[in-house]
């Protein structure tokens, strides 16, 4: 367990010793014409004050900000946009919440706030945290990115870390995952099971966060079934049940077989089990609320980010960052699977998870034609990570707008 450094201001004050005097009372009267002017004095010269040395911060330590409370515990906020029980995307970054709690211990002192509007409510939250004296606060919404930027240079000695975006500022990183390749072992899995080749995917909103989703899971049903399908649907919601559940019901009603989704609620899967369909869940292993429906799902493990950039701040080591995680480390993974699954179609998606674990394979690679029938990236080429994260077009197979 290390030490958390304190800082104590040592003030030295000097004071002045004053001496007085008292003269006995003289003995004669003398005529005042007769004393003579004093010689005038000269005023001492004052001495130029030095200026004080600065001190010069260590070599090791990049940025000179959070190195210690004084009650010796981090504080550490977490800026949620929907609930924890969502059993999704917030719920994901609650567990890795609770999981820094684990590890650090008395060492630090977490809370969080849920459902915080984007915009406006969430600048206002972020300043709120930053004055409350929080040392390192988490902002785990793509549209909260603006407001902790806005924030942040107001606070130089509070840590910012935004989840999902790409602002980097002197005490602001940012940090998200390759989500794309376990979306790609979805579809694997997806195509496998389906009977008619028409997936389905309940998507939230048109960024490229989601767009690379989308296309990710149906380069990887087209590995299985060249001909699938992939239909979409735009909610404009994260977390929104009723919506969740009617845009499923519109997409099984066309005839789809199996729901994926970018959404933070199970309603989909619920909506896939009640017409005997199939459902690959998203953020956490959302399989208990429709069992019989459950493929798998791409999921999130925060914990070791979360540590890490803890006992960093702790250290006084921190400094900021532009973090994009990959299944070789550990922050996104494939859920287990569900009995629709067989044993050959594990071992196949085993095998190419392995692949990208390994660096042998990465989704996004050439030839990749888009809608319209146009090659987007060459064959044998793999797209840049800052192509991917501009991704606005989707690939051939994909039915639905890309900007609706």
């Amino acid at each position: 367990m290390r030490r958390l450094t304190r800082y104590v201001a040592l003030l030295a004050v000097g004071g002045l010793l004053l001496v007085a005097c008292e003269a006995d009372e003289p003995e004669d009267v003398v005529d005042p014409d007769e004393v003579e002017e004093p010689d005038e004095v000269e005023e001492p010269e004052e001495e130029p004050e030095e200026e004080p040395e600065e001190a010069e911060e260590p070599d090791d330590v990049p940025w000179a900000g959070y190195e210690g409370g004084e009650d010796g515990v981090l504080r550490v906020a977490y800026v949620y946009v929907g609930p924890v029980g969502d059993a999704g995307w917030t719920y994901s970054h609650d567990q890795g919440r609770q999981a820094l709690e684990e590890a650090m211990g008395d060492q630090v002192e977490t809370t969080y706030l849920e459902s915080v509007e984007e915009g406006a409510p969430a600048e206002r939250v972020f300043e709120d945290l930053a004055r409350e004296g929080y040392h390192l606060i988490f902002g785990t919404s793509f549209g909260f990115m603006d407001s902790m930027a806005a924030v942040a240079p107001d606070f130089p000695e509070t840590v910012f870390e935004h989840a999902s975006g790409y602002t980097k500022l002197d005490n602001m990183g940012n940090y998200f995952g390759a989500m794309e390749e376990p979306r790609y072992l979805s579809g694997m899995a997806a195509a496998s099971v389906s009977e008619t080749g028409q997936l389905g995917y309940v998507a939230a909103f048109p960024i490229p966060e989601v767009i690379r989703g989308i296309n990710a899971f149906a380069l990887g049903a087209q590995e299985v079934d060249p001909d699938a399908t992939v239909e979409v649907v735009w909610t404009s919601t994260w977390f929104g049940p009723e919506i969740e559940l009617e845009a499923a019901e519109s997409l099984l009603d066309r005839g789809v077989d199996v729901l994926a989704q970018h959404q933070d609620t199970p309603a989909p899967g619920q909506a896939a089990e009640e017409r005997d369909a199939h459902w690959v869940g998203y953020h956490s292993d959302m399989s208990e609320f429709a069992a019989d429906a459950w493929l798998t799902a791409p999921v999130w493990d925060w914990t070791d980010y979360y540590v890490e950039t803890a006992e960093m701040v702790w250290d006084g080591t921190w400094e900021p960052r532009e973090v994009y995680a990959s299944m070789a480390d550990g922050m996104v993974q494939l859920a287990d699977y569900g009995p629709a699954v067989d044993d050959d179609t594990q071992a196949m998606v085993d095998d190419r998870a392995q692949d990208i674990i390994d660096g042998t394979f990465a989704p996004f690679t050439g030839p990749l034609y888009d809608q319209d029938g146009e090659l987007r990236v060459e064959e044998d080429v793999e797209m840049t990570l800052e192509e991917l994260l501009n991704m606005e077009w989707f690939v051939e197979g994909v039915i639905g707008e890309p900007g609706e």
